[in-house]
């Protein structure tokens, strides 16, 4: 390596340059492979000279040490693409940006607030003419927030907003070119990624840096950028991981920050990339001071401390990261940089210029190739999605991306293709409606008699995330909380008026036990009484679980499989059909219908599955798809979630489950699933159900990582959105099955609630949610017919329904079947010393016909009543 002059480091912040012990220390640690810390770090930053060689060197072997575990040695990539600057609008006003512009500009300019679909596909076919495989989408934020041009512009062409305009241009460029998009649209949420998935291989978006201070205070760089703030960039990534996005993200030295401030966002990038394996690379990017910007005096980041930021970077991030330079900001020294420990070059183009550096222009191919190959390594092109994510497969790549994608990649390496020219191919729901049956149809049948096929899923180990990171992230809820309030006062309230329980109060009775918890109980019985009598309902009903094959991630689920595991299974719609079709006739008024989300399930397929069961059974109240099975629905059509809502009421869509709820707290939420919707969706959905005419339950499910302050605080929610939408027919405890839960394996949640937590929760949840949710079920399924007669002696009055057959508890291992007959519901309620009497979903009145019909058969399924294609 050649020897430089040593070069000072760039002046950041009022950090002081470390001592020659400190930077002989952080050397040797680095060598050593001891796992760095922040502050240690920091002091490789400012590695210049000698040091910084030393330091490249050891970034150098970790890069060749993970491209050898990769099976590509000695190959540096690059993505040969084209830029579609989709709008040149944003709402943020950074101060070194000038890609972005105002609408005033554009029109003196000629050109659209965006640019027109012809234009998208006339830079895309002139790209894949000179062999570009990536269309790189780049915009502002979301526009239509800050300009009125913008909005007038996307109302006028039929889009909702910027994003949907971005998704039907990702699918015209797939149908028309085979270009890959790789979308930036900037800050997206968990439903706007959802929403993105199946129309880009991968996403990204740039951190920057996680110093807060350079967001909000005056004359920061991200000052008014309101996208611009760490937290809600860090949550992008986290959100991205949780939805299997391979994202591309990197940090931009030079705009003001500090050395140790550089270092905290490269370990928040790691720590998000060792939690959910999603970030495909990082970009290491230098500041460059544009004309005609706020910033345009300040000193660009010299190319040491570039070096110095990639070495790092490396070495923090290890062997399994891919790490970038831009090459056109290199100024041509490419062996420097191959030798701070890149692996890849990034996108360049043949046909486009860099809008966000315009004044860089990219260099040609093979110079690049020849100055790659002057440093000892090899250039080979790769796909917008990383060979490791092509061969991960499902969940990383959507199906319907599965065809372009495969037609670009070496099959053997999954590097692109090079003597392979793009061609469009349809982008469309697969050609079934729904997908093939197949696999353990019988299993609600033998779970009972068989039970699982084995404990876990083989990708145990990795579908989950990190669960190493995942411990640390569960600790505080596993501290049981500290209660100072007086039990005695917080029961005369209760026994009073239970609405007037102060926060404090209600967390005090939450932890009652002994002569307090009975107490607690009569109170809540008593309550339970006066509001709605001494009847125990109960309704015949028959769930059916159309598919278990999911990807989500719900690390409290056994019910889910991959499509190739020995206990997967999906249903036919006739199948689905038959199923109604026997429960009606014997004296069901519903079926419970929910399912995995199954990757090759179109979003449509749900209006399939209700209009199939009320084909065949026009009088069966439909009671479907959970929260997250809707934002499903909605985002992989396209629609709206009222939309979507909408046209499933119309395809026969009665009312809704309140499940996917867990814990309406994303603190708990995001240890107990990776992928599953955050609270706010789920609130988001059932509200917008409820104004729909599309009522729901609610549910708990509580037991594993979470204390009573996290279920205080989600039957608060419960009725507060209750008291604004009325549209909650009941409230179901769901005790947490850990027996085959993924995440008590891991050995990080308890074993499910004890006696105490089911009846406090119960008795809780009668008084807090009084009057605004009249009925409380209790759940035989997880409890028991003892456990289930003790709750309705806490204060429930439901026992829910007959199942007829119930997969999903029996898969976590839960003893207590899969169905109930009517006798043995009413036997519930006699250990409770209480009548009985059946109702519908709504709570009313039973038809005399479906009674008679309901008792004639004890509402259960005939031993050998056959299901078709089974």
């Amino acid at each position: 390596m050649t020897t430089r002059e040593p070069e000072e480091p760039a002046a950041a912040g009022t950090e002081s340059r470390p001592t020659a012990n400190a930077m002989r220390r952080a050397l040797h640690r680095a060598a050593e492979g001891v796992a760095l810390d922040a502050a240690e770090a920091a002091v490789l930053l400012q590695a210049r000279g000698a040091d910084l060689e030393r330091l490249s060197d050891i970034a150098g072997r970790v890069r060749d040490a993970g491209l050898a575990a990769a099976g590509r040695p000695g190959v540096i990539t690059y993505s040969r693409k084209v830029f579609i600057p989709l709008t040149r609008l944003c709402r943020d006003t950074c101060h070194y940006c000038t890609f972005v512009t105002v609408p005033g500009k554009l029109r003196r300019a000629g050109e659209g607030m965006f640019l027109s679909p012809d234009e998208v596909l006339d830079i895309a076919r002139r790209g894949g003419e000179l062999g570009c495989k990536e269309a790189l989408f780049t915009l502002g934020d979301r526009p239509e927030d800050r300009w009125p041009e913008a909005r007038e512009w996307l109302d006028a062409h039929g889009y909702d907003d910027t994003l949907a305009y971005v998704r039907a241009m990702a699918v015209r460029v797939l149908e028309e070119t085979g270009l890959l998009p790789h979308l930036n649209p900037g800050v997206l949420g968990w439903t706007d990624l959802a929403r993105l998935k199946p129309v880009a291989p991968s996403m990204g978006m740039m951190l920057e840096t996680t110093a807060t201070r350079l967001w909000s205070e005056p004359g920061g760089p991200h000052h008014g950028s309101p996208d611009k703030e760490p937290a809600v960039r860090l949550r992008v990534l986290e959100d991205a991981g949780r939805s299997n996005v391979p994202f591309t993200t990197g940090i931009l030295i030079g705009i003001g920050e500090t050395y140790t401030e550089r270092a905290e966002a490269l370990f928040a990038i790691r720590r998000t990339a060792r939690q959910y394996h999603g970030i495909q690379e990082v970009i290491v990017q230098n500041f460059r001071a544009k004309p005609d910007t706020a910033m345009r005096g300040m000193p660009d980041a010299e190319l040491g401390e570039l070096a110095a930021a990639i070495a790092v970077a490396r070495i923090v991030l290890g062997p399994a990261a891919r790490i970038q330079a831009p090459p056109n900001l290199v100024d041509g020294e490419y062996g420097r940089f191959v030798a701070a420990g890149i692996d890849d070059w990034g996108g360049v183009s043949p046909l486009t210029p860099d809008h966000v550096n315009p004044e860089r222009p990219w260099p040609q191919i093979d110079e690049l190739a020849a100055r790659t190959a002057e440093s000892g390594y090899t250039l080979k092109e790769r796909l917008t999605i990383y060979p490791e994510y092509i061969r991960r497969g499902e969940p990383w790549l959507d199906p319907r991306l599965l065809p372009h994608v495969t037609a670009l990649a070496d099959p053997a390496t999954g590097l692109a293709r090079e003597d392979v020219r793009p061609q469009g191919l349809p982008w469309q729901e697969p050609d079934e409606a729904f997908p093939a049956a197949g696999g353990r149809t019988d299993l609600h049948r033998t779970i009972d008699t068989h039970g699982r096929s084995a404990d876990r899923r083989d990708d145990f180990d990795d579908v989950y995330g990190d669960w190493a990171s995942l411990r640390e992230q569960a600790a505080p809820g596993l501290v049981p909380d500290r209660v100072e309030a007086d039990v005695r006062q917080a029961l005369s309230v209760a026994a009073d008026d239970p609405t007037r329980l102060t926060d404090a109060q209600a967390l005090a009775l939450l932890h009652a036990d002994g002569p307090a918890l009975d107490a607690l109980c009569r109170i809540a019985d008593d309550v339970r009484r006066d509001t709605v009598g001494d009847d125990v309902t109960y309704i015949v009903t028959r769930n059916i679980n159309f598919t278990n094959v999911c990807y989500t991630g719900c690390r409290f689920c056994a019910f889910a499989q991959r499509r190739t595991d020995a206990d997967a299974y999906t249903l036919s719609l006739d199948q689905v059909a038959d199923r109604a079709e026997q429960a009606w006739q014997v004296g069901a008024v519903e079926v419970c219908m929910q399912g995995g989300i199954h990757p090759d399930l179109p979003g449509s397929a749900y209006f399939d599955i209700a209009r199939a069961v009320k084909a065949r059974v026009p009088g069966m109240h439909v009671h479907a798809f959970s929260p997250m099975e809707v934002v499903n629905g909605a985002t992989r059509t396209g629609m709206s979630i009222r939309d979507w809502l909408t046209a499933a009421k119309e395809a026969g869509l009665d009312t809704i489950p309140g499940t996917a709820a867990e814990i309406l707290d994303d603190e708990v939420r995001w240890v107990l699933t990776k992928g599953k919707l955050p609270a706010a969706t789920w609130v988001e959905v059932v509200s917008t159900a409820h104004e729909l005419g599309i009522r729901s339950s609610s549910t708990m499910m509580y037991g594993h990582v979470d204390q009573p302050h996290h279920w205080l605080g989600h039957l608060r929610l419960l009725a507060e959105i209750q008291q604004r939408t009325g549209g909650f027919t009941e409230f179901v405890t769901l005790p947490f099955i850990h027996t085959n839960a993924p995440v008590y394996l891991a050995g990080i949640s308890r074993p499910g609630p004890t006696l105490r937590d089911n009846r406090a929760v119960t008795a809780m949840a009668r008084l807090l949610l009084h009057p605004h949710i009249p009925n409380i079920q209790t759940s035989w399924v997880k409890l028991g017919a003892e456990g289930a007669a003790e709750m309705l002696r806490s204060g429930a009055n439901d026992l829910g329904g007959t199942l007829m057959e119930e997969t999903i508890s029996r898969m976590a291992g839960s003893r207590y079947g899969s169905y109930r007959s009517v006798r043995d519901l009413v036997a519930i309620a006699d250990a409770a010393g209480r009548p009985s009497r059946p109702r519908t979903t709504l709570y009313g009145q039973v038809p005399q016909e479906r009674i008679d019909a309901a008792l004639a058969s004890d509402g259960h399924l005939p031993e050998l009543l056959p299901v078709l294609g089974d």
